[in-house]
């Protein structure tokens, strides 16, 4: 279950590319990142993490869970009730352009688009 302190906060940032070991190679020799695999059953994304710290961002292949996200740095914004976020987005005028999709015992996520076009991820934490 999120901790009340983590909703409404940006929780992760994911890039997602059809050549992701070419910007897992550029990002970490233009900010200096270190670079975790993240198996993906088949394939390898990468996590990247600051020198010396903790997991900062990803960077992954446009396939299986990603398959069909956009090319660009993609927040994703902890939320206590996913179905509810979704439900408000749409009667708020935005889109669900990718809905809830399970990330394995980590939560589940969706992609929506706002009232100007603005692209972002909503997360659920897993045990709510």
């Amino acid at each position: 279950m999120s901790d009340a302190s983590e909703l409404g906060k940006i929780g992760w940032v994911d890039l997602t590319v059809g050549d992701a070991p070419r910007l897992r190679d550029f990002y970490q020799a233009v900010v200096g990142w270190t670079v975790e695999g993240a198996d993906m059953g088949g394939y390898e994304d990468y996590v990247m993490s600051a020198a010396g710290g903790a997991p900062t961002a990803g960077v992954c292949h446009a396939r299986g869970v990603n398959q069909g996200v956009p090319a660009q740095w993609l927040v994703y914004i902890t939320v206590a009730d996913l179905g509810r976020s979704l439900e408000r987005c749409r009667e708020l005028g935005g889109e669900v352009v990718r809905p809830a999709t399970g990330l394995g015992g980590q939560g589940r996520f969706a992609i929506v688009r706002d009232p100007a076009g603005a692209v972002c991820a909503l997360f659920e934490k897993a045990g709510r």
